[in-house]
């Protein structure tokens, strides 16, 4: 877009306030006939904590104080510089709105519309402005928003957005975040042949969804608004959750828990050793979570949700085991042929249906595809996995066999029609992905040269826990 073409912000009037965003330009958007429950008939209760709604009533732009530094994204990441540079040219050191320049409008929801954005003088970095206009929302929505923005507040992991300032101006909130120019992950299912993906694909994209729901929930946070449409595509091809509008916080206790496995040891021609390894997993999870509210998107509501009696941390490993089958099957489990047919089938004793393949041969994986979304789509929450050990059991499914969880920001993404991405020729093949011959044994001896210390120290490589072994071993005959 053409430099006249852009907006500037200083010292607007309020009526030039508006007229700014809403006169920039858009671009087409695939819009989800799925909608939120959040402010439908079936609210039945919004019991979370609300927070203070003064508003800023002067012209210009008030940087909100942001105490988290994300040191974790801080040296790989050029926004950052570019932010960095833009409020040390300022006269008070922070970053306001006539900073920035809008350049489209990319999407707009229930509560604001979102702007790609740059800033002045500084066109290597692409941000994302999400606009809310405080004058047109209710209380409860705009108790949501600050929700929002407090928990976008707190985050600092690769899977989730980085809030780089938030801006009150006006009766305006803005909240300058990632932009990911690949959309979301809805919008790419329709692209696939039958709207579905291959199980490497759901495999990588489970996996890094995973990885940012244990990280809400080792904060105490419920997401509750789990869908295709809320995870986005950055530009490696990696994921990046969006949309906490809806999540509610409860108290958290990390805990250390020990368990005992039986691993192969050495193995000789009569005789294979087995071995004790005692295995020591971190596990955070808010098993003590309640709200009655009933918000979020009806094909992805879980049956206790639906109901109104209340619900804790299960609805986001239900909506989990809903992603799972869609991706796998291009539709949701429990879709009839209305939004009220819907939910009578999430809340009746049916349970998921999973399609056998008739006549074609079994994508690899898919047995085990299925067996963890019939363990995550249990009707009682008591009894689905990940309710009361969180990511910790999730990871261990064999569905999941072979992922190195330390090293998944190093992946490369699945080749799926529709995406393609920049990658950096630097960065390492683990992803599962054809390499050349070279990379191939480079990774194949390092993995020996991995298995040969970590049985001369008793380290266990191939694990997110840590594990000591027994010197106990158990002899079994071949």
């Amino acid at each position: 877009m053409e430099q006249d073409d852009c907006l500037y912000y200083s010292n607007l009037a309020d009526s030039d306030l508006d007229l700014s965003f809403t006169s920039v330009a858009t671009t087409a958007t695939t819009v989800s006939a799925r909608s939120s429950l959040a402010r439908s008939s079936l609210t039945l209760s919004f019991n979370e904590s609300r927070l203070s709604t003064t508003s800023n009533t002067t012209f210009s732009s008030t940087a909100v104080p942001n105490a988290n530094h994300r040191p974790h994204r801080s040296h790989d990441n050029t926004n950052w510089a570019a932010i960095k540079a833009a409020t040390t040219l300022s006269h008070d050191g922070a970053l306001h709105l006539r900073h920035l320049k809008l350049l489209r409008l990319v999407g707009s929801g229930n509560l604001g519309r979102v702007f790609l954005c740059r800033l002045r003088d500084y066109d290597h970095a692409n941000f994302a402005l999400k606009v809310v206009d405080r004058d047109s929302l209710t209380s409860k929505k705009l108790s949501q928003v600050q929700t929002e923005a407090k928990i976008l507040s707190t985050l600092d992991h690769p899977f989730l957005p980085t809030l780089y300032a938030h801006l009150e101006v006006s009766h305006y909130t803005c909240l300058l975040m990632d932009y990911c120019p690949h959309g979301d992950l809805h919008g790419l299912l329709r692209k696939q042949p039958m709207n579905r993906l291959s199980v490497q694909a759901v495999r990588f994209f489970a996996a890094e969804v995973l990885l940012a729901l244990e990280y809400l929930h080792s904060r105490g946070i419920v997401y509750r608004d789990l869908k295709p449409e809320n995870i986005l595509i950055r530009e490696d091809g990696h994921i990046m959750l969006s949309d906490f509008d809806l999540c509610f916080q409860s108290d958290v206790s990390p805990r250390l828990e020990n368990r005992t496995q039986i691993n192969a040891g050495s193995r000789s021609c009569f005789v294979q050793r087995q071995r004790l390894e005692r295995v020591t997993e971190f596990v955070a999870e808010p098993t003590a979570a309640f709200s009655r509210s009933c918000v979020g998107t009806h094909e992805y509501l879980s049956p206790e949700l639906a109901s109104g009696g209340g619900h804790g941390n299960g609805v986001d490993w239900w909506a989990f085991g809903v992603l799972i089958y869609e991706l796998l099957y291009g539709t949701t489990p429990f879709k009839g042929g209305s939004k009220d047919s819907t939910l009578r089938n999430i809340a009746s004793n049916r349970g998921v249906r999973l399609l056998a393949p008739v006549g074609e041969r079994e994508e690899p994986g898919m047995a085990e595809a299925r067996d963890l979304i019939e363990k995550l789509l249990v009707k009682d929450p008591r009894k689905r996995l990940g309710c009361a050990r969180g990511a910790t059991d999730v990871k261990r499914h064999p569905f999941f066999n072979g992922i190195k969880w330390p090293l998944i920001r190093a992946y490369r993404p699945p080749e799926v029609r529709g995406l393609v991405v920049k990658w950096s020729k630097s960065r390492a093949n683990v992803g599962g992905v054809s390499s050349p011959r070279w990379r191939r044994c480079f990774w194949k001896k390092l993995a020996c040269f991995m298995r040969i210390k970590a049985s001369k120290y008793r380290l266990n490589c191939n694990h997110n826990y840590y594990s000591h072994v027994d010197y106990h071993k158990i002899k079994k005959s071949s």
